[in-house]
């Protein structure tokens, strides 16, 4: 499979935004679970920074992932996957280029908020369970929290 990572434009959004409504669902999450979730899973275009990426095969786009600065840490935000691409080798490449990208700001570890189907692939990736976070989306669910030294 090759693979272009590419950063994010406005024009964009949209069709991010659906990657990672269909990333989700790849989970068998019912319709109001995914209802709950698709404000959390659309991006804007306050969003848009250096650090928020894409990557296509071809013209079709494959997944998507995004890092938050804040100072000696960087969120790993929205890595989804499209799910005809899991299981790949993206999801690896995308990592790697998160951790790539947070220590180019200068951030001395990755946080990140994993959906609970997600946290073996952290752990394979070398994440450390650290605790739980408060879901964004779904009152009362907590959240796997991981934590990549970088």
């Amino acid at each position: 499979m090759q693979v272009e990572l590419e950063p994010a434009k406005p024009t964009d959004l949209p069709e991010i935004s659906a990657l990672c409504l269909r990333s989700k669902a790849y989970w068998g999450y019912d319709a109001a679970f995914m209802a709950a979730c698709e404000d959390e899973l659309t991006l804007r275009p306050e969003d848009l920074s250096d650090h928020l990426i894409f990557a296509r095969n071809g013209n079709v786009l494959v997944g998507t992932v995004c890092v938050i600065p804040n100072g000696p840490d960087a969120e790993l935000a929205h890595l989804y996957i499209d799910p005809p691409f899991i299981g790949r080798g993206l999801g690896r490449k995308l990592f790697d280029w998160a951790a790539k990208a947070a220590r180019k700001t200068g951030a001395a570890r990755l946080v990140i908020i994993a959906d609970p189907n997600a946290a073996s692939f952290y752990a394979a990736m070398g994440a450390n369970l650290m605790g739980e976070s408060k879901s964004g989306s779904i009152p009362g669910r907590m959240l796997p929290q991981f934590e990549y030294s970088l």
